[in-house]
């Protein structure tokens, strides 16, 4: 097991008024820029790891090694006032190694059973190759990530206020894995795939690394690291996320491309075939919640269409079980969802 942590940071409060949302809204648009210049062409994986953060749920980030998953997340601990730990998922890990567990401690008068907590007690949890770790390990990750809290010896330890995970899984190496089952993978709130940037991000990549290289030997290129934002920010964000306007047309949009994953008569043959297994009731609350969070981020008091059609495909491929014929067609969850999102009528 590998962890590495960071400075902890008090729990913060959620101010409601219209001073303090504004100054959240340019700390939290500050807190953007910053990542947007430690990782290079991964713009939509920035926007979805401040969504997964405003919006209070948890992150599943799939792509190949290199693609700046890590850094992603290191990125946003390192910009944001709070805690970091970073757990390596491997065969041998077991769920104390997670959790925490009761530790018998002797002293000279007296004698008792301590709780010393693992590396989940932090704000932002690193879960690296989730797949990697048995079944039950993964099923103790989850609890903590659905509950809040972990419950040792009868004892129930609750999660700091800002909590996030952000778990991650490599594509291509399957042997001596453990594939999360489909109702674990309904806990996140969305799903999201990294692909390789564009050559020209690539090019500033390096002069990115470079640079960073330099600056780490005291080179010229060396800059005093700037003020964290704090967790206030994010909770005060949150307070005006939560004032986003949704109008029900918009509510009845969200609520039909789910039920249509379930009740596909009326949407085409293609989506009778693809899809075996609909998606939860959970995937219309994500849809809700990343629909009003995109809305925020892009500076709009009320959530429209493309709002949902933004994060829609992140909060459904993995909700989503597809028929053998759409696996012998090579059909994916994302081609699916563009066929579901053409097919339901707009408000």
């Amino acid at each position: 097991m590998n962890t590495t942590r960071g400075k902890r940071a008090g729990p913060g409060s959620a101010p409601a008024n219209p001073a303090e949302a504004e100054t959240a809204a340019a700390q939290i648009a500050a807190l953007r820029d910053r990542m947007g210049d430690a990782i290079i062409g991964q713009r939509a994986v920035i926007e979805r790891l401040l969504i997964g953060l405003l919006a209070n749920g948890n992150l599943l980030v799939e792509g190949l090694p290199g693609l700046a998953k890590t850094r992603a997340i290191k990125a946003l601990a390192k910009n944001l006032d709070c805690d970091f730990s970073r757990i390596q998922f491997t065969p041998d890990l077991l769920p104390s190694d997670v959790t925490g567990t009761e530790v018998y401690h002797q002293g000279a008068e007296a004698s008792a059973f301590r709780f010393e907590a693992g590396p989940i007690f932090a704000n932002l949890v690193l879960a690296d190759e989730i797949n990697r770790a048995p079944a039950k390990v993964q099923a103790a990750l989850l609890e903590a990530m659905e509950e809040r809290q972990v419950t040792v010896a009868g004892t129930t330890h609750k999660m700091p206020p800002l909590f996030m995970v952000m778990a991650t899984q490599n594509p291509v190496e399957q042997e001596g894995t453990y594939p999360l089952p489909e109702a674990q993978m309904d806990r996140f709130l969305m799903h999201v795939l990294i692909d390789y940037p564009p050559v020209e991000d690539e090019v500033e990549v390096i002069r990115l690394v470079r640079g960073e290289e330099i600056a780490a030997q005291g080179g010229a290129d060396a800059r005093e690291p700037a003020e964290p934002i704090p967790q206030a920010a994010v909770f005060a964000a949150r307070a005006a996320i939560g004032q986003v306007h949704v109008a029900p047309a918009m509510e009845r949009y969200m609520a039909d491309l789910v039920n249509a994953t379930r009740h596909r008569d009326g949407y085409g043959d293609d989506l009778k075939r693809w899809i075996e297994i609909g998606a939860s009731p959970r995937a219309s609350l994500a849809l809700d919640k990343c629909g009003r969070t995109h809305a925020w981020l892009a500076g709009r008091a009320y959530v429209d269409p493309e709002d949902v059609r933004a994060i829609v495909a992140d909060v459904l491929r993995h909700r989503l079980t597809l028929t053998y014929e759409a696996q012998g067609e090579g059909v994916s969850a994302d081609a699916v969802v563009a066929e579901l999102v053409a097919q339901v009528a707009l408000p």
